[in-house]
């Protein structure tokens, strides 16, 4: 791009991004998504009143029901090869991201951009790579000793501190797209707006010197320890907001702030060779739409009916109070002061000569009706079938008897909408997990280590570089390996196995070592299930032509109990016996 036009693309990027913000503004979005990140953390009322305000934070037990259900474990992903020369490459590819998924921390940012796919209907995730090296001075001597210091020769080497991909959950608020797209698959430009400190945008040698001296300070501290350099405005203290902006049309990138005429990195071609970095996690789409919506903005109105139903109800209770009329002349001091007490059994002496039917009456109260109290249930019970979140998720007993067949009725038709959202997490796992093993086939310099499970459970260590994860591979994630663990269901299937391979182990046709390995495993979580195991004894050694083996059954005899085919028919134990092929089972 000519020098002489870089000022009206800056301009022109500029405009897009406003378009954005003005698209934002006029349809409500940003104002709704601060409005959900409200009611999540429970700041539902916007007016103060004289009467107190009781708040039933359904919105927040919605999340926190149905985000631990989707995202809670690591996940477990599985790298296949496109092409068979790269089968071996795609074993090391598997082991390298699953262990970045750990070691780097990844699961803390997908959790986060989770949260916000929830609350807000969409989240942000954000692929690079990170290469940072440091001076590291040494000291070259034959002795180390203070006069070998004074005297030695300092060398500086340059130490890698890290070299690998990271994934970020990025906020919903500082990432702007083209207002005339409907999904990402037809966005024309995406830009993030990233905050970073005066000093440091100064001191990033990465910019254009010339540009980094135009920065001006656009925000600063609240908390700031100083107030007073608010009206000082100095240069070097408070924020200033820096763009990405990636231009998808053209494939180019380039970093600018508002503040500034010109570029902080000129345009350039994209760094990554899969393009933009960032990743969306989408909840409910909207026809048409671009941003979807989350599972707090249709339950709203109803939080806040929830809300306000519940303050009338505790401030109505607080009104209620039983008072009396009396006549004051019938009563003397003492006799006012027993009325008023709150004592049991006390005597109240009456000096009027007049009925007392006439000398102290009930005032009437009014009583809020039954059905008023049931309001607040039948709330509950439309934000329940909203949300699809239901009594047994939270946690509550239903106050009907129901059978174990209709709780997992029940239970399959409220999961249906939790696994749609676990099919959308487990998508926008492998596609973070494929744009990190991308970056790494680009990038990576030098070899590393990743820590893999062995067989038996035990640590190993793989070294590998970038020439061990070259291939074309794809990526997916073991279903419902994010869930969590159910210990008691594992083992219970585990067992079921068992039942289902009792006929085929009667058979003879299943390895009951492989089989009991398997359930101490899998089902009991045993990391060396061959210390329970004991060997099969070794095979009985043919006798003489003709003769039978030590221990056979004679011909016709029926087989022993303990004997790998007693559980089959007469019929098929003798043909086993002479040898021929046993017919298939009805």
């Amino acid at each position: 791009m000519a020098r002489r036009n870089l000022g009206d693309y800056l301009k022109k990027q500029k405009m897009a991004i406003e378009s954005s913000r003005k698209w934002r503004k006029d349809d409500g979005y940003d104002a709704t998504w601060q409005r959900l990140k409200d009611m999540y953390r429970g700041r539902h009322f916007d007016d103060y009143k004289n009467e107190d305000q009781m708040l039933v934070n359904i919105a927040f037990s919605t999340v926190n029901v149905i985000s631990p259900s989707i995202s809670v474990n690591y996940p477990k992903i599985t790298v296949n090869a496109v092409s068979p020369d790269n089968a071996a490459n795609a074993v090391i590819a598997e082991a390298v991201v699953n262990y970045w998924w750990k070691k780097r921390d990844i699961r803390t940012q997908f959790r986060r951009a989770v949260k916000d796919m929830l609350t807000f209907g969409h989240g942000w995730v954000k692929v690079g790579y990170r290469f940072v090296e440091e001076e590291a001075m040494s000291m070259e001597d034959e002795e180390f000793s203070d006069a070998a210091i004074d005297g030695g020769k300092e060398t500086t080497n340059l130490v890698i501190r890290e070299d690998a991909p990271f994934a970020e959950r990025v906020s919903p608020h500082d990432v702007f797209v083209d207002p005339d797209a409907t999904s990402m698959s037809d966005i024309k430009w995406i830009a993030q707006r990233i905050r970073r400190p005066i000093s440091e945008i100064k001191n990033d040698k990465r910019y254009i010197k010339a540009a980094r001296d135009k920065v001006q300070v656009m925000a600063v501290s609240k908390y700031s320890d100083d107030p007073s350099r608010k009206k000082v405005h100095d240069k070097n203290v408070g924020y200033a907001e820096i763009w990405e902006f990636y231009d998808i049309a053209s494939g180019t990138m380039s970093i600018f702030c508002e503040t500034a005429d010109q570029f902080l990195v000129k345009p350039m071609k994209m760094p990554y060779s899969f393009g933009q970095p960032f990743v969306m996690i989408r909840n409910y789409d909207v026809p048409d739409m671009f941003y979807p919506i989350g599972d707090l903005e249709s339950i709203e109105p109803l939080q806040r009916e929830l809300n306000e139903t519940r303050s009338q109800m505790m401030n109505h209770r607080k009104k209620f109070s039983r008072k009396y009329l009396y006549k004051e002349s019938a009563f003397d001091q003492l006799g006012r002061s027993a009325l008023e007490s709150d004592e049991d059994n006390v005597m109240v002496p009456v000096v009027s000569d007049e009925a007392l039917g006439g000398v102290v009456t009930a005032f009437p109260a009014v009583i809020n009706p039954p059905e008023f109290y049931n309001q607040s249930n039948m709330i509950i019970g439309d934000i329940d079938r909203i949300s699809g979140v239901s009594e047994f998720q939270r946690g509550a007993v239903s106050e009907i008897r129901r059978t174990a067949t209709e709780s997992s009725l029940l239970q399959d038709a409220a999961n249906a909408r939790t696994s749609d959202k676990l099919a959308v997490v487990e998508q926008a796992i492998a596609e973070v997990g494929r744009r990190m093993m991308q970056l790494a086939q680009q990038f990576m310099t030098g070899e590393q280590v990743a820590r893999v499970t062995g067989k038996d459970g035990e640590p190993m260590w793989v070294t590998f570089d970038r020439d061990y994860l070259a291939g074309d591979f794809d990526f997916e994630v073991a279903a419902g390996s994010t869930q969590p663990h159910n210990e008691s269901f594992k083992r219970q299937m585990a067992l079921q196995m068992v039942d289902a391979m009792a006929p085929f182990a009667g058979a003879g046709i299943v390895n009951m070592q492989k089989l009991a390995a398997y359930v101490l495993q899998f089902g009991f979580g045993v990391k060396n299930p061959d210390e329970f195991i004991q060997q099969a004894p070794p095979p009985v050694p043919a006798g003489p032509e003709g003769a039978m083996p030590a221990g056979m059954p004679p011909e016709g005899a029926p087989a022993p109990s303990g004997s790998p085919t007693s559980g089959l028919p007469p019929e098929i134990q003798a043909m086993l016996q002479q040898g021929q092929a046993a017919p298939p089972m009805a």
